[in-house]
This record gives C-alpha cells, sequence and structure tokens, in this order.
C-alpha cells in the first residue's frame, strides 16, 4: 500500500526555518526520484524540489538558495528544510514522486506570517 505522511509545517515569521519530513512506504520510495510539491490557496500544486535516488537535487528558482532537500534511504524518509521563509512560501507542502505522482497524503501546512 502506497503510504506518504508528511509532518513538520507550523506557523512561523518572515525570515524563520522548518523542517518537513516525509515518511513513505517502501514501496514507493526505494530506487525512485522524489519531490516535495505545495498548494496554496487558489493556486495550482506546484514542484519545488526534486531528488534523484542518489541524491542529485534541483529546485524552483524561487526557493533556490533557501530551501534544501534531502533523503534517508534506509529510512524511506525524505526532508525539506526550509530558510528565510517568505509569506509567499505559505503552502500545504506534500512529497510524492517525482515523476508520475498519485496518492497523494494529507499534507502539512507552512504559514508564513507576523
Amino acid at each position: 500500500q502506497v503510504q506518504l505522511v508528511e509532518s513538520g509545517g507550523g506557523l512561523v515569521q518572515p525570515g524563520g526555518s522548518l523542517r518537513l519530513s516525509c515518511a513513505a512506504s517502501r514501496s514507493i520510495f526505494s530506487g525512485r526520484s522524489m519531490a516535495w510539491y505545495r498548494q496554496a490557496p487558489e493556486n495550482q500544486r506546484e514542484l519545488v524540489a526534486a531528488i534523484t535516488s542518489g541524491g542529485d537535487a534541483s529546485y524552483v528558482d524561487s526557493v533556490k538558495g533557501r530551501f534544501t532537500i534531502s533523503r534517508d534511504n534506509a529510512k524511506n524518509t525524505l526532508y525539506l528544510q526550509m530558510h528565510s521563509l517568505k509569506p509567499e512560501d505559505t503552502a500545504v507542502y506534500y512529497c510524492n514522486l517525482r515523476w508520475g505522482p498519485n496518492s497523494w497524503g494529507q499534507g502539512t501546512q507552512v504559514t508564513v506570517s507576523l
């Protein structure tokens, strides 16, 4: 059974930091490129960062230099370290496959506000 459980979101002031985690079932995680996505109210879901099974990372321009994606293959866990957060980063964050995502988890809410 495919399972993705995101956690670590919360309310943070602009300039603050958060670390998101995603616990994935081995069937979806092992040997596959994974990604973080986000969806703000009234916006489409967008790709934020991706990482190959070997650890090569890529980012959308708006988060480059502020976010770091990583993975622990032994724990089937994906991470997103976020620094210098901005109000426009406010969204529900999801993890999933980089290619052909499906069966979305519940996501974790990130709110950046004073």
